[in-house]
């Protein structure tokens, strides 16, 4: 449960949003098919980070939603 709630937080998700983007370096770098499924799994914790989202926090009783941490 502690990494949903450090995820949960504003530390978490700024980690969420560098940690997509890293993915998403490593892609346009490696190319090809392996380059471009890491762009896209790279979007979700982008997209988590921003709309302050940690998908896996309901799975082990954390808040949905970052604000509620």
């Amino acid at each position: 449960m502690a990494i949903a709630t450090f995820m949960a937080s504003p530390i978490g998700r700024i980690a969420r949003i560098i940690m997509g983007a890293v993915l998403i370096v490593l892609g346009l770098v490696a190319g090809g098919g392996v380059g471009t499924a890491l762009i896209i799994i790279g979007l979700l914790p982008i997209a988590t980070g921003v709309l302050n989202v940690c998908l896996i926090a309901p799975i082990v009783g954390a808040p949905f939603k970052g604000g509620r941490a």
